[in-house]
This record gives structure tokens, C-alpha cells and sequence, in this order.
């Protein structure tokens, strides 16, 4: 039988391109009508863009500005941020050792607590 790694090592993580040229071939582009403020330019023409990319399953939508070509940068923009999140590895946490000393307080503190409390139980006569 395997051992399995502690949790959190030896985990593989998908890596995804972030450059432009690999990231247009992946994405499935979709155009929509954006609405809004804008007028009948805006209302009318489908300048609102949305890139689906199947590996890694994000979607992103862009429809601030009234030209499609600049949703379409901004789309991209996004697509690439995010990508570039997923991509980064957390640092692996080293667990930190306690120094002696600070367990040595601990105890002198818990023995002078119990002192304390013994002191409070009745007296008898």
C-alpha cells in the first residue's frame, strides 16, 4: 500500500499560459448585447465579450465600454489576471518550534494558579 503525501505537499497544480497568443487558441469567445447606459449604439450592436477557458473552467466577462475591441482587451486582461492567481503557489508554512523558556513560564504560571485555588477551599475548624 502507498503512502499518501501530508496534506498541502506533492500536490500537483495546473499551470496555465497567460501570454495572449497561447490564451486566444484555448478560450471559447462569445459576443452579447451589453445594455445599459450607452444609447442605441451600446443597446443595439453585441460589443459585450465573454471568454470561456475550458482548462482551467473560468469565464470572464467584460462590457464597460461601448467599442467590442476594447471589451475584448479588457476581457483578456481579466482572463490573464485570474489565470495568473491560479498559477501561484502558496508558500509552504514552516511549523515554528516553541522555545524552552516559554514553556517553563507556562508551568510556573499553572502551578501558582493552582496554588491560588487550593488556597480557596474551606477551613475547617
Amino acid at each position: 500500500m502507498a503512502e499518501r503525501p501530508a496534506a498541502g505537499q506533492n500536490r500537483r497544480v495546473a499551470r496555465f499560459a497567460t501570454d495572449r497568443a497561447t490564451l486566444e487558441k484555448e478560450v471559447v469567445m462569445t459576443f452579447l448585447r451589453a445594455g445599459g447606459p450607452g444609447g442605441q449604439h451600446r443597446n443595439k450592436v453585441e460589443t459585450g465579450v465573454r471568454l470561456f477557458h475550458p482548462p482551467s473552467g473560468i469565464t470572464v466577462v467584460a462590457t464597460e465600454r461601448r467599442s467590442q475591441y476594447q471589451n475584448r482587451e479588457l476581457a483578456f486582461a481579466r482572463l490573464a489576471e485570474r489565470l495568473a492567481r491560479r498559477n501561484r503557489r502558496p508558500k509552504p508554512r514552516r511549523k515554528t518550534r516553541r522555545p524552552r523558556a516559554a514553556d517553563r513560564r507556562r508551568l510556573e504560571e499553572k502551578k501558582r494558579r493552582s496554588e491560588t485555588k487550593r488556597g480557596r477551599g474551606r477551613i475547617e475548624p
